[in-house]
């Protein structure tokens, strides 16, 4: 295994996601590395594609904000320094590929749901972390 010095680690901000969490800390621990946290907060307008004529920047605001306050509980619940928490918007694997660069980090972290069959097919941000990485990633399972 590697030596990892700088770990970034891809919440949902679930419950779940916070046996991510649990598994990239201790991870970074046993190889003293610095750890980052991001959420990506997909843009309404990519959910709704556009068609619809709203204003979803108060909405989005507001999103953002509780995205921000959720995160920052973790952080400090586990140590992670404020200015290595980062929220962003976008699409979450393309963010956190960026992130990833940006920060100069030898491995991501991100929950898996293991999902296959159709779920599979049609792709998880897991996935897409995975096999766009220029690092290493692993996928910790979460859920049933």
């Amino acid at each position: 295994m590697s030596n990892y010095t700088k770990i970034l680690i891809a919440i949902d901000l679930s419950e779940e996601s916070l046996q991510v969490v649990k598994r990239g800390c201790a991870m970074a621990a046993e190889k003293a590395a610095d750890v980052h946290l991001i959420h990506v907060i997909e843009p309404l307008s990519f959910a709704y594609g556009g068609d619809i004529p709203m204003d979803f920047s108060g909405i989005q605001e507001e999103i953002s904000d509780q995205a921000r306050a959720q995160l920052a509980k973790v952080g400090a619940d586990y140590g992670v320094d404020g200015a290595n928490q980062h929220t962003v918007f976008g699409r979450p694997e393309v963010e956190i590929h960026q992130m990833a660069e940006e920060l100069g980090s030898d491995l991501i972290v991100v929950g898996s749901h293991g999902r296959y069959g159709l779920a599979l097919l049609m792709g998880s941000t897991a996935n897409g972390v995975l096999h766009g990485a220029t690092c290493d990633v692993l996928a910790v399972r979460v859920g049933g």
